[in-house]
């Protein structure tokens, strides 16, 4: 599912880094998710089209703008109106096809997702292989393989940094799965976690991360406070999801209910239904066990909290305590599975009080007032200008609060967050460049004048002279 980018401020404390043996080769970028991110950028879906990563990004302008009328583009933009193709579905289409870019299992009306459909993803798969003989793909993947490497290279640390054997250690299983990590320079911050199930019954989990960050000379650039969260928090997925696809019933109640509350603000993060919320709550959990087992400072977990509280997930700290309930009873439960029927008891008394949990986290919250050096919607911003405040109508609590936008414009290169002596103002500084339209997200932290919506996103947009 669609995970949007929102660790891009997030201060990583040092933790004991556990030794342990490799359950996924080391990270790359593949060919099938590249060509399909380029593909979706040619028919002009938003979340496909960041030019963050100039570098590159104007590479693949320079050698497909010839070819933006092709039939597969015509298609694509007919598959995003029609069937609401983009997102993750574009990515499961990509993991679904072999470096032949035939479909490497059946597709039906659900596979690779329900929003292809079973004819139009042969139809596309047949499209795609045209579409990369006709314009010359293997020259384009060929010539750019040098910058693939370096960026593997690059991301190398984010990946040695995740202890995978905790994975084991919490959930009290070994993996069935074979982890996949895909870099995707031309994702800009879309970032996936997306599965096949092989006819061989082993199952490919992929944790696909988008590209959003550069150095200064333009390189993409992947450090521990934008990047390791966002794959902590995919790895989760593996060992979450099949548990509730496998017995749903005893949850479906009360988490219809709990949707139902909070639904407004799960559809706008992409979460269309109460098992997706239910499965992304306990993958955010197990994130904030994670870095209580690895010794991060209380700030920053009580940070990573509160984070999800705006988000929605305003039962988070509930599931959490559940989650350490577990943890304290291992040898009656040994595995997670085997916990889920007095989660599920868990559940039904977090539904019965979601209203009044939700209640409590709007009162709590502090909301947007005003930026200090321009307005929002400003076209006419200093490109000098080195650093913004954000006004708050109460103390802050840091949270990782910001998230790149949708709309394909640049997102600000930020580089260092501090706060007023009473934290009701957070200082960013940042690098901009001229003639440039800005994006970005403040995470559930509207205006004080939004009573009836208090948990909505605040969209900043502004345009440098």
């Amino acid at each position: 599912m669609k995970i949007l980018v929102t660790a891009v401020l997030l201060l990583v404390t040092h933790f004991s880094t556990c030794q342990h043996k490799p359950i996924l080769d080391e990270p790359g970028v593949e060919k099938r998710t590249e060509l399909l991110s380029i593909v979706f950028r040619l028919a002009g879906n938003s979340e496909y089209s960041s030019e963050n990563f100039k570098l590159y990004t104007s590479r693949i302008e320079e050698h497909y703008a010839p070819y933006k009328d092709h039939a597969l583009i015509k298609f694509a933009q007919e598959l995003r109106e029609k069937h609401g193709v983009g997102y993750d579905a574009v990515m499961s289409m990509a993991i679904h096809l072999d470096d032949s870019l035939n479909p490497k299992v059946a597709f039906t009306e659900t596979v690779p997702d329900e929003r292809w459909g079973k004819e139009n993803a042969l139809k596309f798969a047949g499209l795609l292989k045209r579409f990369y003989s006709e314009t010359d793909s293997e020259k384009f993947f060929t010539e750019n393989q040098k910058l693939y490497k370096e960026i593997s290279k690059r991301f190398l640390p984010v990946y040695e940094h995740l202890d995978l054997g905790w994975y084991k250690n919490f959930y009290g299983k070994e993996p069935n799965e074979n982890f996949v990590i895909v870099i995707a320079p031309g994702n800009g911050g879309g970032n996936y976690g997306r599965s096949i199930d092989l006819p061989n019954g082993k199952r490919e989990v992929y944790a696909i991360m988008g590209t959003w960050k550069t150095d200064t000379t333009g390189m993409a650039a992947y450090t521990l406070e934008s990047h390791f969260p966002t794959l902590l928090h995919e790895f989760n997925h593996s060992f979450v999801n099949y548990l509730l696809n496998n017995d749903p019933e005893p949850f479906r109640k009360n988490g219809e209910t709990i949707y139902e509350s909070v639904k407004e603000k799960m559809r706008r993060g992409g979460y269309g239904n109460w098992q997706t919320v239910l499965n992304e709550a306990l993958v955010r959990a197990a994130v904030i066990q994670y870095m209580k087992d690895h010794g991060y400072a209380e700030e920053e977990i009580q940070k990573e909290i509160t984070e999800q509280l705006n988000r929605g997930f305003v039962w988070i700290r509930e599931l959490v305590a559940e989650l350490e309930e577990y943890d304290r009873q291992r040898q009656k439960y040994p595995t997670l599975e085997s916990y889920y029927p007095q989660l599920a008891k868990a559940y039904g008394q977090w539904a019965g009080k979601i209203d009044s949990l939700a209640e409590a986290v709007n009162q709590e919250k502090a909301r947007f007032q005003s930026l200090g050096e321009f307005r929002n919607g400003d076209t006419a911003v200093d490109p000098a200008l080195s650093s913004i405040s954000i006004h708050f109508d109460k103390p802050f609590a840091g949270a990782n609060f910001i998230r790149p936008g949708e709309d394909g414009k640049e997102f600000p290169d930020f580089r260092n967050m501090e706060y007023s002596e009473d934290h009701r103002t957070v200082i960013l500084d940042w690098v901009l460049k001229e003639d440039t339209e800005y994006q970005f997200i403040l995470i559930g932290l509207s205006p004080q004048t939004s009573a009836e919506s208090p948990n909505q996103d605040v969209e900043i947009n502004f345009k440098t002279r």
